[in-house]
């Protein structure tokens, strides 16, 4: 299976330049450069698979929105789907599927959100009993819903038991950070990103933080706690797609690609803890694809909290210098139902930037879970 595009647009923080964009136009500008890199026509797609997990208001089955928006024809498909922050990487794993089943040979694949417009929504109303209003944003993006807390309360968890220390977390972060803002300013993103008006950078990275800075915030869940504003991913709006075909039709058409999917895996974890899952995926993507850690030139982890990163990094040793080495969603943001498609096109482009060929992206879910893939370039 063969990637022959990926784009995404910038990341937004909330309220901020991408605020007026819905999810559905959003994922419309990442699906149109997509397709045109692709050098497929739109017309050509025979199904769309986006992840998308603040649906409220947004109108029935947004994938399918997209696709008619961006030229795909009456006669194909399209699903949306909510897998929380590992969305946009399961749509890339059923877009995947489905040409392996036969059913589709071109398939849009990808995630978008804005969390800047989640809206709030009013229970009991029509019932004429006292009205509730419930932010939807907190419920269905920010709380498990299992244990009925914030996402956040996983994460200083996942920091007690695994001794992961506020000064360590600072540091992640502010690395974060940096690696992002020189990968900005070398020119590294802009192959992967598609304007979105006059935007054209993510707009969460800070150039200027320091740890120091880092190391004023206040603790946000937990008085004693570590998990701060500044170690853990924001709330952004954006959007990631890519155009998958089967390589030997690929071959046929004599269409170039980006990059080959070779394996994917999806675990179970305790959701108490559930950023510590992309240590129980990622052995066994590895095993899928047949190779050792070692053999992975980079890794590019979703960083939901600087915790849960370190954690995983930890269990698994991976090598500092091969993870996130353009930054992660402390510094770029975590648009929940893009992350997936995100970080899998930004590892794609850093393969290719540093003349390497294997990778793996990994995701943590809220609930307990998570996702990852294998690609080779």
């Amino acid at each position: 299976m063969v990637v022959l595009s990926a784009q995404r647009t910038p990341i937004g923080r909330r309220n901020g330049a991408l605020a007026e964009q819905s999810a559905v136009a959003l994922g419309s500008a990442a699906a149109r450069a997509a397709i045109k890199q692709s050098g497929v026509s739109a017309e050509m797609i025979d199904q769309a698979v986006f992840g998308h997990v603040l649906a409220a208001g947004n109108g029935q089955n947004v994938a399918r929105q997209i696709a008619l928006q961006v030229g795909m024809s009456n006669d194909s498909t399209a699903m949306t789907i909510n897998q929380v922050c590992g969305s946009g990487l399961k749509a890339v794993h059923l877009g995947q599927a489905a040409i392996q089943l036969d059913e589709a040979d071109t398939v849009l694949v990808g995630g978008t959100e804005s969390m800047t417009n989640a809206p709030e929504l009013v229970r009991h109303a029509a019932a004429g009993m006292s009205p509730e209003v419930t932010n939807s944003l907190v419920v269905d993006g920010l709380t498990d819903a299992i244990n009925h807390e914030p996402m956040g309360m996983t994460a200083e968890r996942v920091a007690a038991d695994f001794r992961i220390s506020r000064a360590a977390q600072d540091a992640f972060a502010w690395q974060s950070h940096q690696r992002a803002a020189a990968a900005t300013a070398g020119g590294r993103f802009q192959a992967e990103i598609t304007p979105v008006g006059t935007v054209t950078t993510d707009e969460g990275i800070r150039p200027d933080s320091t740890i120091a800075k880092l190391a004023c915030l206040r603790t946000i869940f937990q008085d004693d706690g570590t998990v701060t504003a500044g170690n853990a991913s924001g709330i952004n709006d954006g959007a990631a797609a890519l155009v998958l075909m089967a390589k030997d039709k690929a071959i046929a058409l004599g269409l170039p690609w980006l990059a080959e999917l070779t394996s994917f895996d999806e675990r179970g974890i305790d959701p108490a803890v559930m950023g510590f899952a992309p240590a129980r995926v990622i052995p066994h993507v590895l095993r899928k694809a047949g190779w050792l850690t070692a053999d992975v030139d980079l890794y590019e982890l979703n960083e939901a909290f600087a915790a849960q990163s370190l954690a995983v990094m930890q269990a698994l040793e991976l090598p500092a210098d091969r993870v996130n080495v353009n930054g992660g969603a402390l510094a770029l943001g975590h648009p929940l139902g893009a992350s997936g498609a995100r970080i899998l096109t930004t590892l794609i482009y850093a393969l290719r930037d540093r003349q390497l060929h294997r990778g793996v992206a990994a995701l943590c879910i809220g609930g307990g879970m998570a996702v990852g893939m294998g690609v080779t370039v």
